[in-house]
């Protein structure tokens, strides 16, 4: 069993049969009754973001989590489709609960599948990746000396962002998958 004093966060537990990954918690001592604990989780079936709060001390079971290699085949629309590097075994995830992540994903790219109890669950992808920008438009000359100010671009996988007004098609840059920000140039 793990104790919320325990907690750490990314790691996953089962809350009355439901499997949550833990985002960020907090060890609260007021300075009248009991410790608690305030977690933000998300759950593993569906995505879904929730806030709970628990008693110092509480256990849950703990889940045993796995994660495999998979390369990235297509998406048909409706589903997004994987093939285990080892295994060549093929897997089909709802797209619906993975849509956040397939924005930035190219086809053939390799993500690492998480397993939850022997279960396909999520992917896990590294927090920054490199992609070129299919279409922007062009800077206007002099708003680049002033250092400031970004346009609107569509990268390669169809995914939004903003980026900086000296940045060109076909310029490759760095995008953090956690906020969807432009990082940098690759």
């Amino acid at each position: 069993m793990i104790s919320t004093n325990q907690f750490r966060n990314g790691s996953h537990i089962d809350v009355e049969g439901t499997v949550f990954k833990i985002l960020e918690f907090q060890h609260v001592k007021p300075g009248k009754g009991g410790a608690f604990v305030r977690t933000r989780l998300r759950r593993a079936s569906d995505g879904a973001v929730i806030d709970r709060t628990f008693r110092a001390g509480e256990k849950f079971r703990p889940v045993r989590t796995e994660v495999r290699r998979m390369q990235f085949l297509y998406d048909d629309g409706s589903e997004a489709h994987f093939m285990d590097s080892e295994t060549y075994e093929q897997l089909t995830f709802p797209e619906g609960a993975l849509s956040d992540a397939l924005r930035w994903m190219k086809e053939s790219d390799e993500v690492d599948v998480l397993y939850i109890d022997d279960a396909p669950a999520d992917l896990q992808l590294p927090s920054a990746i490199d992609l070129s920008v299919a279409e922007t438009q062009p800077g206007v000359r002099g708003d680049t000396a002033s250092g400031g100010g970004t346009k609107p671009a569509v990268l390669e996988t169809g995914a939004r962002i903003n980026v900086p007004l000296f940045i060109d098609v076909g310029d490759v840059v760095r995008v953090d998958t956690r906020t969807g920000e432009y990082v940098s140039r690759a």
